[in-house]
């Protein structure tokens, strides 16, 4: 018989225990974040279960806000540049090329295409989604859960670091998402009903303390006690837990679950066997330190230039507060050491320290790349080209490649896939064809930054047909080498065209096979004349002659022969 994990405890004291282990194994980390936070940006990040609506000031360990603003264009890039809301960013393709070029195929991937953009658009989904970008470009992981919305199809919970631990599977991937934080007594009631929850929230309940806070944890993951067969909510792939962290009942506030994974925990990169990932602020954090270190000490210099400290004879100590600007001290210059001085000479010369200020925010940007979002902004010059342009922007969105590929795994792909199968769950979708009976339907992503993975390709096209444009004139059946169908097929699937611009094949051969009747049927016409004109020759030849001309012309005989 197979064992399960903690079979002698009781259910909720196995959850509990895996919240304590995931806490446990995110615990190493958790000093890291803090600094990121407190020198990068103070207002994300959940240390503590009750640090939430603070309003305290957070910036006091930050004099350059350079590694803010660099967060901040990096999240804006990679919005506009993976998941922009103003222009189409994937579209739902079939692993089968030639069936997406049939006409129903081609027309059900366009219209499902629309619905989930459309769906993207009214719920929160690319509101989350930035904070996610700037969650992973400070932390490297980021955690949010799409749930099913009756209003929106969909609703994003997303996260913020701290607040949350993930775990992973065999392979990697990650299938384990608990989340610790608050809600009032009267959210709990009304989420989960008083008679679900533990004997101190009733008794704070019956007291009307409804905005008294609650620690509440949330778990998802493998369901390992599930019994095969069963479809209801507790037997699905996935168990859902919430229960609240104290209190004696032995008792969950909701049990349910999911047939698909429904967290998003994407990482920015990752390192072995680690299950949080790394980022461009942990990279950025030591230049960051620097800087806040540079800019105080450049302050102080300043302070030291225009407000030195005085060394003030012992009977002028009343008449400090004169030294003010517009202040009037009187001073008997005959007396020994008469005047009033600086207690020493301050004249430092800060051009090394604006150097290396400048040096550090460089790298600071770097790391963020920063300089390749706001590159085309920075460039001052005229008379740069478009191909210019093109060519130095595809070349700088290269350095992202590894990142994109992680982010359309763990991020983009399952937010698809998740919304696809609520679309599903809640019958909204077109009718498919009969033809995509048991086909796998998967996104392709056709963002700025996608295609610009992509545009080698199409670089490579773009050489092969002009070589083959200037060998046509020296051997025009050259041309003959070259599929341009599949050529313009490839491009506007590079270039991420609307599909319904290109015609599917057996459009095309149809109208190809009418403009050929038509063709033919002018040239039938255009013919007729001349036809008709030999006709009436024919009729004026001797008949004596005709059997020689026709005999001659079939070949039977020869011109003249008797």
């Amino acid at each position: 018989m197979a064992t399960v994990p903690g079979a002698g405890l009781t259910p909720r004291q196995r959850k509990l225990q895996r919240k304590g282990a995931l806490w446990q194994e995110r615990s190493s980390w958790l000093m890291h974040w803090r600094e990121i936070s407190e020198y990068q940006q103070p207002r994300l990040g959940r240390y503590m279960v009750t640090d939430v609506n603070k309003g305290w000031k957070r910036h006091n360990s930050i004099y350059d806000n350079t590694a803010v603003q660099a967060a901040r264009t990096l999240a804006a890039g990679m919005m506009s540049g993976m998941t922009s809301p103003a222009r189409p960013w994937f579209k739902m393709e079939l692993a089968d090329k030639e069936l997406m070029e049939y006409g129903p195929v081609k027309s059900w991937l366009y219209q499902t295409t629309n619905l989930l953009r459309d769906i993207f658009a009214r719920s929160n989904t690319y509101r989350s989604l930035h904070q996610g970008y700037e969650e992973l470009g400070l932390f490297g992981t980021w955690a949010a859960a799409v749930e099913h919305d009756f209003d929106n199809v969909i609703h994003s919970f997303p996260m913020t670091v701290g607040e949350y631990a993930i775990g992973t599977d065999d392979k990697g991937r990650v299938n384990t998402l608990a989340r610790e934080f608050q809600m009032t007594v009267g959210q709990l009631v009304a989420k989960f009903g008083i008679e679900n929850c533990s004997t101190t929230i009733k008794s704070l309940y019956e007291r009307n303390a409804l905005d008294s806070w609650v620690p509440i944890v949330h778990l998802i993951e493998p369901n390992d006690y599930r019994e095969l067969g069963k479809r209801d909510s507790k037997n699905m792939k996935f168990s859902s837990t919430y229960m609240e962290t104290g209190g004696n009942d032995d008792k969950f506030l909701r049990e349910s679950g999911y047939k698909r994974f429904p967290g998003l925990c994407p990482r920015w990169a990752v390192t072995g066997n680690d299950i949080y990932g790394n980022s461009p602020g942990m990279e950025a954090q030591g230049d960051v330190k620097q800087l806040q270190h540079e800019q105080l000490r450049k302050s102080q210099a300043i302070d030291y230039q225009v407000n030195p400290p005085l060394q003030v004879p012992t009977q002028y100590k009343d008449a400090a507060k004169s030294r003010l600007p517009g202040g009037v001290m009187f001073v008997d210059s005959a007396s020994p050491g008469g005047g009033v001085r600086t207690a020493f000479d301050v004249n430092i010369n800060m051009q090394h320290l604006l150097e290396d200020i400048q040096d550090v925010r460089s790298r600071v940007r770097n790391a963020y790349y920063a300089d390749l979002f706001m590159m085309l902004a920075n460039d001052t010059r005229s008379g740069i080209t478009a191909t210019e342009v093109a060519e130095r922007h595809e070349e700088k969105m290269l350095m992202l490649g590894p990142v994109l590929e992680r982010l359309h795994d763990e991020l983009l792909k399952p937010l698809i896939d998740l919304t696809f199968e609520h679309c599903a769950d809640a019958g909204i979708l077109p009718p498919p064809p009969k033809e995509l009976h048991g086909m796998e339907v998967n996104p392709e992503f056709i963002s700025v930054l996608a295609q610009a993975q992509r545009i080698v390709s199409a670089q490579g096209m773009d050489r092969l047909l002009a070589t083959a444009g200037n060998l046509a004139g020296l051997k025009p059946e050259i041309v003959d080498k070259i599929d341009f169908d599949q050529a313009i097929d490839d491009y506007a699937q590079m270039y991420g065209v609307n599909p319904e611009i290109v015609l599917p094949d057996d459009k095309v051969a149809a109208l190809r096979a009418q403009r050929a009747q038509q063709q033919a049927a002018q040239q039938a016409l255009a013919a007729a004349p001349v036809m008709a004109s030999a006709a009436k020759d024919a009729s004026q030849i001797d008949p004596q002659n005709m059997q020689s001309v026709m005999s001659s012309l079939q070949g039977y005989n020869t011109p003249g022969a008797t």
